[in-house]
């Protein structure tokens, strides 16, 4: 099941996206009798169980389809989660990446936060700074949290799993560098855009088997497999768990590939205003965002 946020006709809630067509899911739980939760949000926190929701929706008639579902093309996607309790990145889960850096493989997760105010969702733009001058893409796995937990055990981890989304992780590497720590040159509001979908865990099948790529302008800068990852999306989980108690819709990004534009050859090839970057992974979707100047 593929889960999404929407604005349409004004009004904003939340559905299922199935053969381009967007199922509004609070009406169509009441449709059938049944109390929906309020948001997004709040259906990851409650009880309902998303195999009995995806039994419902197959047995829709072509009638109930008509009334209760719009044409994507006719809503605006929002980011799926658009406050969540934190997010967590990763710096350095892909072999080729922490090689095209001139870094150590790292023996256990290295970790930074970016703050809730640097969400986007699909189609809204990323703000570059003015005195920014070196602006990068990073495609990631998100993971959405669905339980709370605290010491996970690898062998748990995916009990505690919602789902996952598409995420990129927006750096001013010349602020980042500069530091000599992350969290500012990652922090800038916009830099964190997510979407276009939530797909279930129950749906995704294997998340450490998936594809991911990035285009800067139509041009494939990333191309790889969460399969590459230095530690994997239940690996995470545990580890992030020894340090942190983790609560529904903490969203964590685990880490892009190599291929950032920070690092290419002969020369970087940064974002500018006017460029269209698209983030995509197998299952989920591709998230677009244009880059504009403040």
């Amino acid at each position: 099941m593929r889960l999404i946020r929407y604005v349409y006709r004004g009004n904003e809630s939340y559905g299922v996206l199935k053969d381009e067509r967007i199922i509004d899911l609070p009406g169509f739980l009441k449709m059938r009798g049944k109390q929906a939760p309020k948001s997004l949000e709040e259906l990851i926190i409650s009880d309902w169980k998303t195999d009995e929701i995806d039994e419902l929706i197959d047995e829709i008639s072509d009638e109930e389809m008509r009334q209760i579902s719009i044409n994507i093309k006719d809503a605006i996607l929002r980011a799926p989660i658009p406050s969540p309790p934190k997010i967590v990145c990763l710096g350095l889960n892909y072999r080729d990446h922490a090689e095209e850096a001139g870094a150590k493989i790292p023996e256990e997760p290295i970790i930074f936060m970016k703050p809730r105010t640097s969400i986007v969702g699909p189609g809204e733009p990323v703000i570059k700074p003015r005195f920014v001058e070196e602006l990068d893409y990073e495609v990631e796995l998100a993971i959405i949290i669905g339980r709370k937990g605290k010491d996970i055990p690898v062998s748990e981890a995916s009990d505690y799993i919602f789902g996952y989304t598409v995420f990129n992780d927006i750096s001013a590497r010349d602020v980042q560098f500069k530091d000599g720590q992350w969290t500012r040159g990652k922090s800038f509001d916009t830099f964190a855009p997510i979407g276009p979908c939530i797909t279930t865990a129950t749906q995704i099948g294997d998340p450490n088997n998936l594809r991911l790529r990035t285009r800067v302008n139509g041009e494939i800068r990333q191309d790889s497999s969460t399969s590459r990852m230095i530690f994997n999306v239940y690996e995470i989980v545990h580890h992030l768990s020894r340090v942190m108690t983790l609560e529904p819709c903490d969203i964590i990004a685990t880490g892009t590939p190599g291929g950032v534009a920070v690092f290419m050859k002969p020369e970087p090839k940064f974002l500018q205003p006017g460029d269209t970057i698209e983030v995509e992974i197998e299952k989920i979707g591709t998230l677009r965002n244009p880059i504009i100047e403040s």
